[in-house]
């Protein structure tokens, strides 16, 4: 508990709000308006939460990017699930992507249908099913950033050593630095710094956005969840941004390294290969995903079964698209709290817990007014 309590200490987050208007003053005459974006679903809801916005000085912006991965994939991939559940395949999958629509229905109403569709709380369910009924073909909707893909690639290695057949993934896994670089590459979306994903970070190390700093002049910045750790995370941006400076730093050093987990790479490198990947609301973005590899093909359900995946463009009067990219404000799209809310979501950014607009939902009016 005093390891929680030291990063959650009312004084010391005080002072560093205090710290952080500070800095954001003194670039006023330069800086009129100053957007951070964070990449990461778990610190857009530790924001909400703990109000964070709100120590934020006038000219300082906190604004959320792609950071949940249920919310940037597409509605082609849900049609794809959906379809795999009404032919009678049973679906493994972590409970947020049961409500995610596609263009046509939603895996909650194949499963009210009478399809097969199994939540599970770890990808070894997956295995298990598959063993428990072997004459069924079972796949798992491994949907997930870098976080989530080294443990669930793990899966084909034990597949393979126990000789499991019937077992296939339906992936979209995505790769977090091309985004950030491809947000950055759209002129309409303003970002002067990077609150990086902490999760993300674990996997990937904090070297792997120094490629975003060298190009793009942009601080990065490594935080964890804790208050603390998001607001001294804030700080450093601002501190950079005072002393015209574009670097990486890992504030969250007790947990990331600046290489990485070097078995999580290794085992990711081994059996997935990098590709253009499409998101929901930001279109395919260049080396932005992790397919498996053609060896390993009969463990990818696209092939298995011809899938025919398609990119959709709009999601009609949701706007969860420019949420994504940090355009517009979750309360600025007219259906949210009217028509879409966390009983009755019409986008995934509602849908998933760390979704933006549920988080905005749920926690109130954390809101920076421009």
């Amino acid at each position: 508990m005093k390891y929680v309590d030291e990063f959650r200490d009312e004084g010391a987050a005080r002072a560093i709000a205090g710290k952080i208007c500070q800095l954001g003053e003194s670039l006023q005459s330069r800086m009129q308006k100053i957007c951070i974006m964070e990449v990461c679903g778990t610190h857009t809801v530790a924001i909400e939460r703990c109000g964070i916005r709100r120590m934020m000085p006038k000219n300082v912006r906190l604004i959320s990017g792609p950071g949940c991965p249920v919310c940037v994939t597409h509605a082609g991939y849900m049609d794809a699930a959906t379809e795999l559940a009404m032919k009678g395949v049973i679906v493994v999958t972590f409970g947020d992507m049961i409500n995610v629509p596609g263009t046509r229905t939603k895996l909650s109403e194949c499963r009210a249908a009478g399809a097969r569709v199994e939540i599970c709380y770890s990808p070894e369910t997956a295995l298990e099913i598959a063993q428990e009924y072997p004459s069924k073909e079972i796949v798992f909707l491994a949907v997930g950033f870098e976080t989530t893909t080294a443990p669930i690639i793990t899966l084909l290695e034990t597949a393979l050593r126990k000789k499991i057949v019937n077992m296939s993934l339906l992936t979209s896994f995505k790769r977090i630095p091309p985004a950030m670089i491809a947000l950055l590459e759209d002129p309409e979306i303003k970002v002067n710094g990077f609150l990086c994903p902490a999760h993300v970070s674990a996997i990937i190390g904090a070297d792997a956005y120094r490629p975003i700093v060298s190009e793009k002049k942009i601080p990065c910045v490594v935080a964890g969840f804790e208050p603390l750790d998001i607001l001294l995370g804030i700080s450093g941006i601002l501190e950079q941004l005072n002393k015209g400076r574009a670097e990486v730093e890992n504030q969250y050093s007790r947990v990331v390294r600046n290489q990485g987990n070097m078995k999580a790479l290794d085992i990711m490198s081994k059996y997935l290969e990098v590709y253009d990947a499409p998101w929901r609301g930001l279109g395919v973005i260049p080396r932005s995903g992790s397919r498996i590899k053609d060896e390993f093909e009969k463990f990818d359900a696209q092939k298995r079964f011809g899938l025919e995946i398609k990119e959709y463009k709009s999601d009609g009067a949701c706007r969860c698209g420019e949420v994504l990219k940090g355009k517009i404000r979750p309360d600025e799209c007219p259906l949210f709290a009217v028509a879409c809310n966390p009983l009755e979501p019409q986008g995934p950014c509602m849908v998933s817990s760390e979704g933006t607009c549920a988080a905005l939902y749920k926690y109130g009016d954390g809101i920076n007014e421009d």
